[in-house]
Parts: structure tokens; C-alpha cells; sequence
């Protein structure tokens, strides 16, 4: 657009003019390009200053965003430990109900396996633990009934139950030979 202007300028003029007339445009052009220069560091910082405010805006907002997702993300944590805390104790439960059943079921097989053997033993004729305790406790019986009898006064009239009496040993000859 410059040079269309310029060379309409110097169609109409003479040789000084046409020279005066090209300094005048060049001076206008280097006019035109220090406004544009000035208009672009004006226009750039502004540009820079508003880039700042909406920087700033930006770091101001995602601040915003970042409480309310901690906020939101520490709901939905909480109520995941909590599921898991109630599924963690459902399982502990299961446990405890399944090794209460094992150890039952290993009482059952116990007295079972104990119920098997003692009759084993019964056919074969093994007196039982059962069975030699009431032995012993008719022996001990028993044996304080004796020592009672031993100390009655009927006894004492009587006199002693005989005691055994030494005999002497017989003393055989060794054969002759």
C-alpha cells in the first residue's frame, strides 16, 4: 500500500520534488513502523499483564477445584474404608464360624474314633480305664473294711485273725553219690 502511494506521489512531481517527496514518504514509513512498534510493546503489555491476571485466575481456580476434589475424593475414601472395614469384619466372622465348625466336627470325629477303640478293646476283653477305676475304689473299700474289722472289739475278744506262722526250713539231704 506504501509503494502504490509513493509512486503516485512521484508520477505527478519533478526530479526534486520526486526526491523531497521520497524522503517525506520514507520518513512516513519509518514513522508508521516506530507506531507500530510502540502500539505492539503497549498492546504486548498489556497482553503480558492480562496473561498474568488470567494466570493468576487460573492457579486461583484450579486451587478452588483442588479443595473440593480432595474434599469430594476424601468422601468417597471414607466411605471405601468403611465398606471394606464392614467386609474385613464379615470375613473375620465367616472365619471364626468355619473354625468353630472344624474344631466341632473334630470333637465329633474324636469321641467317634474314642467310641470305636473302647469298644474294640471290650470285645477283646481289655478292661476299660472306667473299669479299673472301680476296681481300685472296691479294693480301697475293701482294704478299710478289713482294717475296720481288724479293730472292732469283737475282734479284740476273739483274739487276733491268725497271722501266718514261720516254719522253719526243711533241710533235705543232698543225695549220695
Amino acid at each position: 500500500m506504501a509503494k502504490k502511494l509513493l509512486k503516485k506521489r512521484m508520477l505527478n512531481k519533478s526530479a526534486g520534488e520526486k526526491s523531497a517527496a521520497a524522503k517525506d514518504s520514507a520518513r512516513d514509513i519509518w514513522l508508521a513502523g516506530l507506531g507500530a512498534f510502540n502500539i505492539a510493546q503497549q498492546e504486548s503489555g498489556k497482553i503480558i499483564e492480562q496473561g498474568a491476571k488470567l494466570f493468576d485466575k487460573l492457579v486461583a481456580e484450579g486451587s478452588k477445584m483442588e479443595k473440593r476434589t480432595r474434599k469430594d475424593v476424601g468422601g468417597v475414601v471414607e466411605e471405601f474404608r468403611g465398606e471394606v472395614e464392614s467386609r474385613v469384619e464379615g470375613i473375620r466372622q465367616q472365619a471364626d464360624a468355619v473354625r468353630k465348625q472344624a474344631s466341632d466336627n473334630w470333637d465329633k470325629l474324636e469321641r467317634i474314633f474314642e467310641d470305636r477303640v473302647a469298644r474294640a478293646l471290650t470285645s477283646l476283653g481289655i478292661p476299660s480305664k472306667d473299669d479299673v477305676n472301680d476296681l481300685a475304689e472296691k479294693v480301697h473299700n475293701l482294704a478299710r473294711q478289713v482294717a475296720e474289722m481288724d479293730s472292732s472289739p469283737v475282734a479284740r475278744k476273739t483274739g487276733t485273725p491268725a497271722k501266718a506262722t514261720k516254719r522253719k526250713p526243711v533241710r533235705r539231704s543232698a543225695p549220695k553219690a
